[in-house]
């Protein structure tokens, strides 16, 4: 890429000044010469403006791992940008630097690791794009991963849920209870999760307290106030975030991630108190998702917290993207859909019967990801290895194979 001022930059930095003290150098740099820090951010702009043209969710660049190139995951594969640029290592510290406040600068240097958002126009009276950005050190340099936000939501149906799973989401046809979304990094969750609530807003007047570490997708108030409350921005943590939202009159709770027990405890405390709130989990079916929120409390505890979660829980979505057919993704989901059967399986710890209920749970919106892995591959979207690859019980699915033509 060969910013205009890397010679200048580094023939006054000493070879043997590197990693934070480094960082530092530079960001002094950029502060004192404008024209630098502009230039730094420009080529930035550049950058996502590219990863938007091409289609990317995700943008990395930086340290050794990257030989200097672009790298872009492009309906979930990974590969870089051909062509002859290369990206020096000051010059991704200067266009990450040239972005980032004086406080996101200073927790970067602490933690060797940030996660923000970042809004950029590019062009000329038309809306911002919203990024993730994520910037950690690897090799005592600074690496970047940008994650496009998507300026648009699909409506709430387009997601295939069943009608009565869209009817628990609702504020107006249930006003309580814990709702989690979940899957790995990168399987729409978040997505998905926003979409839920563009239909309450939508659908009901209410308020909604919106708690992300970063926020990603910006909803506009239409029927009910919105509140985005950024972790960093707007709050200390998400401990107090969610300690605080008490005392806010919500009718909705949205939650991010539910990152610790602490975290976990404020949340199952703000649906037993009688709110509607959102969360998600990093985990990868409606069983370990429950097996995770238990786990997170010491063995004494743990009985009281199946009790207390048997009562409030209502409804996981537990959702992958499979790669199809046609080089895209497919949105495949495991629902359950909680009810007194469900209830008394957390109460009395026996997980694995839940299985079997979602299975023969489909007139309550109940769904195995098994199932619709099958369904999926029936319609000739995905293959059968795709579909076996991505499913949680092998066995469950190979047996479904046994019914298909």
């Amino acid at each position: 890429m060969s910013f205009s001022f890397l010679n200048e930059m580094q023939l006054a930095l000493p070879d043997s000044l590197a990693g934070t003290a480094r960082f530092k150098a530079i960001n002094k740099m950029i502060a004192y010469h404008i024209s630098w820090q502009q230039e730094a951010q420009s080529n930035l702009k550049q950058l996502l403006s590219e990863m938007k043209n091409f289609g990317a969710l995700d943008m990395d660049f930086g340290g050794p791992g990257s030989n200097g190139k672009i790298w872009y995951r492009i309906y979930g594969d990974t590969s870089p940008k051909e062509d002859d640029r290369s990206l020096a290592y000051d010059e991704v510290t200067s266009m990450l630097l040239s972005v980032l406040t004086n406080e996101q600068k200073v927790l970067l240097f602490n933690e060797k690791y940030l996660v923000f958002s970042l809004s950029m126009k590019f062009e000329e009276g038309k809306n911002e794009h919203r990024f993730r950005g994520s910037v950690y050190y690897e090799s005592n340099t600074l690496v970047a991963n940008f994650r496009r936000i998507n300026e648009k939501l699909l409506p709430l149906k387009a997601l295939g849920y069943p009608e009565i799973i869209y009817k628990r989401l609702n504020l107006q046809y249930e006003k309580s209870g814990l709702y989690l979304m979940t899957g790995i990094t990168g399987s729409g969750k978040t997505y998905s999760l926003d979409t839920i609530i563009d239909m309450n807003n939508r659908k009901n007047k209410a308020l909604i307290i919106i708690i992300d570490d970063p926020i990603e997708y910006m909803h506009q108030s239409e029927q009910c106030i919105i509140r985005h409350r950024e972790i960093g921005k707007d709050i200390k943590n998400y401990e107090q975030a969610t300690e605080q939202v008490l005392t806010l009159d919500p009718d909705i709770i949205v939650v991010g991630e539910m990152r610790n027990k602490q975290v976990v405890a404020n949340v199952l405390e703000a649906a037993d108190t009688g709110y509607k709130v959102f969360s998600t989990l990093h985990t990868s079916s409606a069983i370990e998702s429950i097996k995770r929120i238990v786990s997170e409390f010491p063995q004494e505890e743990q009985d009281r917290i199946r009790f207390r979660l048997a009562d409030i829980l209502k409804v996981i979505v537990s959702q992958k993207l499979v790669p199809d057919k046609f080089g895209k993704l497919v949105l495949c989901k495991e629902i359950l859909s909680v009810d007194a059967s469900v209830q008394a399986a957390i109460r009395n710890n026996n997980l694995n019967e839940i299985y079997q209920m979602m299975i023969e749970g489909k007139k309550i919106g109940m769904l195995t990801l098994e199932q619709d892995l099958y369904t999926n591959y029936i319609a000739g979207k995905i293959s059968r290895e795709s579909a076996l690859n991505h499913a949680n019980n092998k066995k469950r699915l190979k047996h479904l194979f046994k019914y298909s033509i």
